[in-house]
């Protein structure tokens, strides 16, 4: 038996012994360390939103091989890892194709089948990308959200030495920020509405933070870039606002990038829509974090320039780390709108 935080319906996670899975054929057995939080669970705790009870979410973590399955050869036992939630069925043209993220066959763990809101969690061998001694599990934790902010700065013709507009400072935000420097930006600026998150931007090597709160934010926005408007703009929110905002910071000839998930209904109006035409910009999305071979570059990436370093990790990231058996207080959190940052699930000390 272990410890899990499993869902049993609407604002009903409850921290109790289920049974310890075992690695099958092809699978291996972590033993958890950390798992962030994701705005995708909150809505499956605390509203409608989860696909079956009782279930164990939790896609976004790390932790140490426990044991391997049969015919696994690429891990071993006591191996530092993070996890890789998707899990495309390889088989269907999208996944032949390298896009394994618009597989229509997939599963998920954390959602689909039972996650890292436990002591342990079982993923199929190729669902497990190893990390160096310097890199900690924290950061493991953080690889999930890191590769979904570079999946979407690479969804346009990205190229350095020109000017980025992020908008939101959230985790995505600020890893998108980060990659856009890494690959050699020009300017990046970080807009958001929190002064905090701005200067945390700043520190992590954001050239200018926008607050959208402030009189005539647009106007000293614009004219960081001597008014021409920014070469790529990254919405990270799934805001209404932000993503309005995203149609007049372009520049003429623009990459757009919706990455945020928007949980509302838009609506823009004319004279809003026109902007895309007059200004003849690129404007698409991105999903998830993957390319071939699957995992991708994202993670492999991810994993080089968290060990170099380049890829920043403050503690200001972690809004709070929560025991797992404490883990109905954590979403309480979210139902009082008082978490900003990532809240970090420490499944260690049951």
């Amino acid at each position: 038996m272990m410890k899990a935080g499993v869902v049993h319906g609407r604002e009903d996670i409850r921290f109790e012994d289920i049974n310890k899975p075992i690695p099958k054929e092809g699978q291996v057995l972590i033993k958890v360390k950390y798992t962030g939080i994701c705005g995708s669970d909150v809505p499956r705790v605390n509203a409608d939103a989860c696909h079956f009870y009782p279930n164990v979410l939790g896609h976004e973590f790390s932790g140490v091989i426990e044991e391997i399955g049969k015919g696994v050869t690429s891990l071993k036992v006591g191996d530092r890892v993070a996890g890789v939630p998707l899990v495309p069925c390889m088989k269907c043209e999208d996944c032949q194709s390298g896009n394994h993220a618009l597989c229509k066959h997939y599963s998920f763990i954390g959602s689909r089948e039972f996650g890292s809101f436990a002591e342990y969690v079982v993923v199929p061998e190729r669902n497990a990308v190893k990390f160096e001694d310097e890199v900690t599990f924290e950061q493991g934790a953080f690889f999930e959200p890191a590769t979904v902010a570079l999946h979407g700065l690479q969804r346009v013709p990205y190229e350095g030495g020109k000017t980025v507009a992020i908008l939101g400072g959230g985790t995505i935000g600020l890893f998108t920020m980060q990659w856009a420097k890494i690959f050699g930006a020009k300017k990046v600026v970080v807009f958001d509405i929190n002064n905090e998150r701005l200067e945390l931007a700043k520190f992590l090597g954001a050239d200018d933070g926008i607050n959208t709160l402030e009189e005539n934010f647009m106007k000293n926005a614009l004219q960081l870039t001597n008014n021409r408007g920014f070469d790529y703009v990254y919405e990270t929110a799934g805001n209404t606002i932000t993503m309005k905002m995203a149609f007049q910071l372009a520049a003429n000839k623009a990459n757009v990038c919706f990455i945020g998930t928007p949980t509302k209904e838009i609506n823009f109006s004319v004279k809003e829509w026109e902007q895309m035409n007059r200004k003849e910009f690129n404007l698409t999305g991105s999903w998830m974090s993957y390319s071939a071979p699957f995992p991708g570059k994202e993670w492999e990436l991810t994993a080089h320039y968290f060990k170099t370093g380049e890829l920043k990790f403050n503690q200001s990231l972690i809004y709070k780390k929560i025991l797992l058996k404490e883990i109905s207080s954590a979403f309480q959190m979210y139902k009082n709108n008082q978490v900003k940052g990532k809240v970090l699930i420490d499944s260690e000390e049951v």
